[in-house]
């Protein structure tokens, strides 16, 4: 290691390099310590707590990462027996269903907002500022997008029963 100097108010302190400031606010450097310790675990050597990336300022925290098995999936504890599962795990389809189901009532929602202010906007053009040769056009967005608020709606009850389906079968 080389010695840097460095000043500290108005003394003059010596460092030594790499270890003047554990911080790293550069994201060339967060970025570099994160590559050196990825390839460090390719390579299959050992990485000290000193490799990891270090948390920048102002910034979210690195969420942790599950260890995996070789074959990329989740490592399954050892003194499971092969007939049961170590957690009540929904299959696959279920949690696939769950996030379509998710994001159909997300699309309801907004479709839903749409509707509310499409209505608005045909009440003010046709009361407030008397504009009849909008308020037709602007009436058949608001009957397409009834519609389609109708049929979303009727979709998510089926997709719900197919999902609750799915659980009372899964478990």
């Amino acid at each position: 290691m080389g010695i840097r100097a460095g000043m500290l108010g108005d003394t003059f302190v010596p460092r030594v390099f790499g270890e003047e400031s554990r911080s790293m606010s550069d994201p060339r450097n967060v970025a570099h310590a994160k590559k050196v310790t990825q390839e460090k675990k390719h390579h299959g050597t050992e990485t000290t707590p000193g490799d990891a990336p270090v948390a920048q300022p102002g910034r979210k925290a690195a969420a942790a990462k599950k260890k995996r098995g070789p074959a990329g999936a989740a490592a399954v504890p050892e003194d499971t027996t092969a007939g049961e599962s170590p957690t009540a795990k929904p299959p696959a389809e279920l949690e696939g269903s769950l996030a379509v189901l998710g994001k159909l009532k997300e699309m309801e929602f907004h479709s839903r907002a749409n509707l509310e202010r499409l209505a608005e906007l045909v009440l003010t053009v046709e009361d407030e500022l008397k504009q009849k040769e909008i308020a037709g056009p602007l009436g058949e967005v608001y009957s397409a997008q009834n519609a389609l608020q109708t049929k979303l709606t009727a979709l998510i009850e089926a997709y719900k029963a197919e999902c609750d389906r799915l659980q009372g079968g899964g478990t």
